[in-house]
Formats: C-alpha cells, sequence, structure tokens
C-alpha cells in the first residue's frame, strides 16, 4: 500500500478560513435524503477519497457542476 506523508501537505485558505483542495469529484449517492459526493482531494493518495455532503462542498459549486456535466455526458454516450 501506497503511503503518504500527510505533514507535507497544507490546507489552503479560503475566506479567511483554512480548507483542503478538491482536485475532482468522483462521484455522488444519496443517503437518507442527503447527497453526497465523493472528494478526491488534491495531492492526497486515493486512499485518502472521502464521500462530503453537498452543503459543506459550498466553495466547490463549480467543481459539482463540472461532475454533473461529465455524468449526463457519460450517460447520453
Amino acid at each position: 500500500m501506497k503511503r503518504q506523508n500527510v505533514e507535507e501537505l497544507k490546507p489552503v485558505e479560503v475566506n479567511r478560513v483554512e480548507e483542503w483542495e478538491v482536485e475532482k469529484i468522483l462521484n455522488k449517492r444519496k443517503v437518507r435524503g442527503v447527497m453526497k459526493y465523493l472528494v478526491y482531494w488534491k495531492r492526497f493518495i486515493v486512499e485518502n477519497n472521502t464521500w462530503e455532503k453537498e452543503e459543506d462542498l459550498e466553495n466547490i459549486k463549480k467543481r459539482i457542476a463540472e461532475f454533473k456535466r461529465r455524468m449526463n455526458t457519460e450517460v447520453r454516450q
């Protein structure tokens, strides 16, 4: 298993709050009525992907829109 030195990773500052950067949205699912997205974090390895509530991803609406467009394109093919 590939290990990652977490000490080298640092959050970015968004509106004076430290946050981790999202590289890509990989998937979505609804759990008990709550939409969640599978997040691939920038500079992290795949094992660090996490499911995050849509409401907690307020600063990355553009990435979510890109994901939805990509999914719509794949469904049509």
